[in-house]
């Protein structure tokens, strides 16, 4: 509870607010914002939203209960994808269980969980349709279609270098959604 209080003082004083604009401009009692400032009691709810929403930061910021930065979890995190090598879908399965495992608890892997499973499930559909579609003109001797068999191979060396590098980036303190993502399939609430 402390850390609530501590933070929303720090913005509040960042941003050059007294606690009597902070409270007018956020409609909450006065005595409210140095109770929680006091760290007299929690904000919730609607207080902390309009707190927020005033002070132009992140409800999710200020609320980490207990989250910890783990950037060795991310980096591991973005390796597991390397298992799709040796098992089949393991870019899927293995990413997921770490992340509903721990989304609630590492700060950032909410966020970056869900952008590297929808890169994962988007990518498992393209490379599957490419090496089937190869696969079935192959067996009935559909002359040459040769570039569907390197675009898998391709497909398949982006989902090695690419998780690779992120977890490169990661151990560097880049620690953001890095994958693209043109559909979301999986979504986090903040």
């Amino acid at each position: 509870m402390n850390e609530i209080g501590k933070k929303i003082k720090e913005v509040r004083k960042k941003k050059g607010f007294s606690q009597e604009e902070l409270s007018d401009a956020a409609g909450v009692n006065l005595r409210t914002i140095q109770r929680i400032e006091n760290n007299e009691s929690e904000p919730r709810g609607k207080t902390l939203y309009l707190i927020c929403e005033v002070l132009g930061i992140n409800i999710e910021d200020v609320l980490n209960y207990g989250k910890e930065t783990d950037t060795n979890y991310l980096i591991f995190f973005h390796l597991s994808v390397l298992s799709f090598l040796v098992i089949p879908v393991g870019n899927i399965i293995i990413p997921l269980i770490l992340w509903l495992t721990k989304k609630d608890k590492i700060i950032g892997l909410k966020e970056i969980g869900a952008n590297l499973l929808n890169f994962q499930i988007i990518w498992s559909v393209f490379a599957f349709t490419s090496i089937t579609t190869y696969a079935f003109f192959k067996i009935i001797h559909y002359g040459t279609i040769e570039i569907l068999f390197y675009v898998f191979v391709g497909l398949y060396a982006m989902n090695i270098i690419l998780p690779i590098s992120f977890a490169i980036k990661t151990k560097k303190g880049k620690i953001k959604n890095l994958y693209p993502n043109p559909i979301k399939l999986i979504e986090y609430q903040t």
